[in-house]
């Protein structure tokens, strides 16, 4: 990333007093008329510089996924700001922010979303044809990419094919194929054993190594201690901001 004005590394992503607010509905148990809403974030601040890998942690409701996905650009924040390559993301329109995120953000879903009728490599090539890669360039690179997390023998497998460990692994591999900027992963070895685990943590450690960023939220523990620095969420606020032992 470039230096800031005064020398300062400009965040790969900030978030400044961010709140968002969920409206349920318009009637209901609440009063013919009224709208009530859930605030999953209120006031939740942070700034993540190049080379640094943090942990979102907390209970189930504290906001995590909400968080990941306005750090992604996923939604915008209903008060406060979230940049992204130095601009606002409320200042994009909608398809300005989808092309951002092709450029700038690799996501890792909890729910994977690859294509049932492709292969794992097409798979992670997807956002590859986006961005304009020839054909040859898309396919040495998935594959590239799929030896890193361990499934060179599985490359023209389907994801029915897959187990769901494997499946996690295309859904990282598919994350990191524009080499973006900011990698969010939600919940990224949830689906895997340690060794497998281990190797995908290296793998995101390793990226950050060429001044990229990665946000992860996990419960997992051997998730977490291979983070720089966690910040715990509980009720959509930051309780605290610690290094793992």
């Amino acid at each position: 990333m470039d230096d800031a004005p005064g020398g300062e590394t400009t965040p790969v992503v900030s978030a400044v007093d961010v709140t968002r607010t969920y409206t349920r509905g318009d009637t209901g148990m609440f009063g013919r008329g009224s709208a009530p809403s859930v605030q999953a974030l209120d006031g939740v601040s942070m700034s993540i510089q190049p080379g640094e890998v943090v942990g979102i942690e907390g209970p189930s409701g504290s906001g995590k996924s909400t968080l990941l996905h306005l750090l992604a650009a996923l939604d915008i924040p209903t008060s406060g700001t979230v940049s992204l390559a130095g601009t606002a993301t409320d200042q994009y329109s909608g398809r300005e922010r989808t092309k951002l995120r092709l450029e700038y953000v690799g996501i890792v879903f909890q729910r994977f979303h690859l294509l049932p009728s492709l292969t794992a490599r097409s798979n992670v090539a997807l956002p590859l044809v986006e961005a304009g890669w020839s054909k040859s360039a898309r396919r040495d690179r998935a594959t590239e990419l799929l030896s890193d997390v361990g499934l060179d023998t599985r490359t023209t497998h389907r994801p029915g094919e897959l187990s769901g460990g494997e499946q996690q692994r295309v859904a990282i591999a598919r994350a990191l194929a524009t080499e973006p900027a900011l990698v969010i992963a939600d919940e990224p070895t949830g689906e895997l054993d340690s060794q497998a685990s281990t190797r995908v943590l290296e793998l995101l450690r390793r990226i950050t190594d060429e001044d990229r960023a990665v946000v992860l939220a996990s419960h997992d523990p051997q998730a977490i201690e291979a983070c720089d620095r966690v910040v715990r969420l509980h009720d959509g606020q930051v309780r605290e901001r610690t290094a793992p032992q």
